[in-house]
């Protein structure tokens, strides 16, 4: 984690998207994927941008995944755009999925007159049903001339699924001999419980930054951003976070060890977290946000896996749904995450109520966890009392009958 920033630095929220930093366009339009609504974006880098990216680590990848590793394989690292569409996940399709995606990325390569290597493929939506081509290339042939730098907020409409709102975010870096910007755009309402990055998501600055050093900034803002949350414990086959590093601003990194780096870290960070929290408060069916707190863990990889069990958890869920300070379900989800552990040593508290400490429960305290409870953003600490200083913070929601309804039917 990066220490506090220093007084003659400033991080600032501004309005704007995955365009507010310098040396990126974006358009997007309807080409059909979707029954209605916008449903394809390209997002363009005026000149050739580092890139780094992590992917979802389930088995099953959908073929722009596996295209776009490739691509930045062969790059080494550099991207000029990324096409990303909505209403078909184009996962589960074979020869035929990959063929889409690598049909899409050459004729964005043949528009923009750079190498196909250079384009990145991202899609979501439904699993196991084909991409038009032609529906793309129709799309892609009208995106081009409509590329603009103020078109954040429609590339940021067309990414969406389930999504209840569009999310945006960029910020102001402001050092001693300058400025620079981040920003992005995200998307992920449902199977959320990424083990990399997250859903879909883009990021950019006008920094200039090596792939290498840009990739390992990149994880690290992840782990506790993206990889913090959780809506119901499903792990995408798309899953997906870009960074492009245009350069535009004239402020650079050349390594992790630069002055600049965890300012640049710390920006990068900011958005993601914005990002990821909207991801969580946006969720199918959510009505509250959960900051999960774990502590007295043997190290915090520990405390993460007690966190995400607890997160996870459908009785937990349901609980906080309902308002029911039901403490013996969060203290009984922490007992089968696998990390050792002294229960009549632990505490958990709702809100700042305390409802359980050292193997003594405080019931007549319900109430009063239970108005916490009704809140929109809730706070559960859990302690396992060991000697240990792991700790984590991960961020889910409530899960609602609206839930249910939505992924009931979601294919038909």
């Amino acid at each position: 984690m990066a220490g506090p920033t220093p007084a003659h630095v400033a991080i600032d929220r501004i309005p704007g998207g995955v365009t507010t930093p310098l040396g990126f366009r974006t358009a997007a339009i309807a080409c059909g994927i979707k029954a209605s609504g916008l449903d394809l974006a390209l997002l363009v880098a005026d000149a050739p941008a580092s890139a780094a990216a992590l992917f979802t680590t389930n088995l099953v990848k959908a073929a722009p995944v596996l295209l776009s590793q490739q691509h930045l394989r062969s790059s080494r690292g550099v991207a000029r755009a990324i096409v990303v569409n909505s209403g078909c996940a184009n996962a589960c399709t074979g020869e035929q999925g990959l063929a889409v995606a690598q049909a899409s990325a050459a004729e964005v390569a043949r528009l923009l007159e750079c190498r196909s290597q250079e384009v990145l493929v991202a899609s979501t939506g439904v699993i196991g049903v084909a991409l038009d081509i032609e529906k793309l290339r129709r799309g892609l042939a009208r995106l081009v001339p409509e590329l603009r730098d103020d078109r954040h907020h429609d590339a940021a409409l067309a990414i969406m699924t389930t999504d209840r709102g569009p999310k945006e975010c960029a910020v102001r870096v402001t050092l001693p001999g300058g400025t620079f910007l981040v920003g992005g755009m995200a998307k992920g309402a449902g199977m959320i419980a990424p083990n990399m990055a997250t859903m879909l998501a883009f990021v950019t600055t006008d920094v200039r930054v090596p792939s290498s050093v840009l990739r390992e900034a990149l994880t690290d803002a992840a782990r506790t951003t993206f990889n913090a949350i959780t809506v119901d414990g499903d792990t995408s086959t798309n899953d997906t976070l870009f960074v492009l590093a245009s350069g535009a601003s004239g402020q650079e990194v050349r390594e992790v060890g630069d002055p600049t780096y965890p300012l640049f870290l710390e920006g990068l960070r900011e958005v993601c977290r914005a990002l990821a929290l909207e991801i969580v408060r946006g969720a199918e069916g959510a009505t509250k946000v959960v900051s999960l707190e774990v502590s007295g863990a043997p190290s915090d990889e520990d405390a993460r896996t007690v966190a995400r069990v607890v997160a996870n958890s459908p009785l937990v869920k349901t609980a906080v749904h309902g308002g029911d300070p039901n403490w013996g379900r969060l203290l009984a989800a922490m007992g089968r995450a696998g990390v050792p552990f002294d229960p009549d040593r632990s505490r958990v508290a709702i809100g700042h109520v305390v409802m359980f400490d050292r193997g003594v429960p405080f019931d007549d305290r319900a109430q009063e966890a239970a108005a916490h409870l009704a809140g929109a953003e809730i706070s559960v600490q859990l302690d396992l009392g060991g000697p240990g200083s792991g700790r984590a913070t991960l961020y889910t929601c409530d899960l609602s009958a609206e839930y249910v309804r939505i992924n009931a039917d979601y294919r038909t």
